[in-house]
């Protein structure tokens, strides 16, 4: 076997470490509160009615944990689709060539066909060396998966996955879902914990169990709470944790709110239309993860404040659909041959007259 693939099934095998250590302290909790609090302490104390009550609730919580936990680990991460990759031809003239410029200019006679709308910060074609694809918008390459990731936000260890389009619903849902579970368990608990730490129940196998069970439910929900609120925060200014960092440059520079359209339809981009759906772990987000709708396209930053930016985008957002299909190349402005573009971040020519310098979303009906 060689070196390099060698060490890739290693990094493979340690990436299931994390897992393996959440699965476990799952089964455990499982086993500390289903036998040892509620067969074993409440049974034994009289307490049956209570005990029901208790199984019912937690079994509820925990097969929601586990089903978002699951859902989330094995959806595979969505990738560009085959009209993103260069051709053979392209692919080849592309690597013969050793100007920058003949490059980015091939780049972008294929690109003016794509729904794309973002740039590089140095204002050229997000092309992707390793996967020798354009990148669609908030697509990003994931070193861990070496594979180009739609709509990336993060590679996860705790799920050995890499969160995006495909599986940030899962990922959201499996946050909340551990809240609640170990919320229940705390709250639950926490009176038999104060009572065998007080002694007011005999000393059994149960206690250290009991114990413990209260102390590693509050770490947890303490830890995911802040994480689970930031996501939350994310979701609703439509951000990814990427472009919570880097900002997404558009045709008329960096905009972290680039594709924020208010947050009752940011919230809709990531749960879906149908509220039914919103707290089950079934993929119910809008789009196919390529194109989104953006904010502004082809605004002057000169002749358009930030306030009036902000306040367009909540009118348009409300009302305007979500793309289902990639969008023509008449409405790919950014890429439109006569629209406003630049190689090394200097204009190369004025716009086309006649073009209106008005805000547009990039959906098609």
């Amino acid at each position: 076997m060689a070196p390099g693939r060698f060490w890739r099934c290693c990094q493979r095998c340690v990436g299931w470490v994390p897992v393996l250590f959440i699965a476990f302290v799952g089964a455990w909790s499982y086993y500390a509160y289903v036998v040892e609090l509620c067969v074993f302490t409440l049974s034994g104390n009289g307490e049956n009615g209570k005990a029901v009550v208790y199984l019912v609730a937690f079994h509820l919580f925990f097969v929601m944990f586990v089903w978002s936990y699951w859902m989330t680990i094995f959806t595979s991460p969505a990738s560009p689709s085959k009209e993103f990759y260069l051709s053979k031809s392209e692919r080849e003239h592309y690597e013969k060539e050793t100007s920058q410029e003949q490059q980015q200019e091939i780049l972008r006679r294929t690109a003016r066909d794509l729904p794309i709308y973002t740039t590089s910060g140095s204002r050229t074609i997000r092309y992707c060396e390793r996967c020798q694809l354009i990148k669609p918008d908030r697509a990003h390459h994931c070193s861990a998966c070496d594979t180009c990731i739609l709509k990336m936000d993060h590679h996860c260890p705790w799920v050995n996955n890499c969160v995006g389009f495909s599986n940030y619903k899962f990922f959201l849902l499996f946050l909340l879902y551990s809240l609640l579970y170990c919320l229940f368990v705390a709250t639950t608990v926490l009176q038999y914990f104060i009572k065998f730490w007080t002694n007011e129940l005999t000393d059994t196998h149960a206690k250290f169990h009991v114990l413990f069970l209260f102390f590693v439910s509050a770490m947890f929900f303490v830890s995911v709470l802040s994480l689970f609120s930031y996501h939350c925060w994310l979701v609703g200014k439509n951000k990814t944790t990427i472009e919570s960092f880097r900002a997404p440059t558009f045709s008329y520079g960096p905009d972290r709110n680039g594709f924020s359209l208010g947050c009752s339809k940011n919230w809709r981009q990531v749960f879906g239309n149908e509220k039914k759906y919103w707290l089950l772990p079934i993929f119910s987000s809008l789009g196919d993860g390529c194109s989104f709708p953006a904010r502004l396209v082809g605004v002057d930053p000169e002749q358009a404040s930030v306030p009036n930016q902000n306040e367009y985008a909540r009118s348009i957002g409300s009302n305007q659909p979500f793309p289902t299909k990639p969008l023509s190349e008449s409405k790919n402005r950014l890429l439109d041959s006569d629209s406003q573009w630049t190689e090394n971040g200097s204009e190369e020519g004025p716009v086309r007259s006649g073009t209106n310098n008005h805000v547009t979303v990039a959906t098609e009906n």
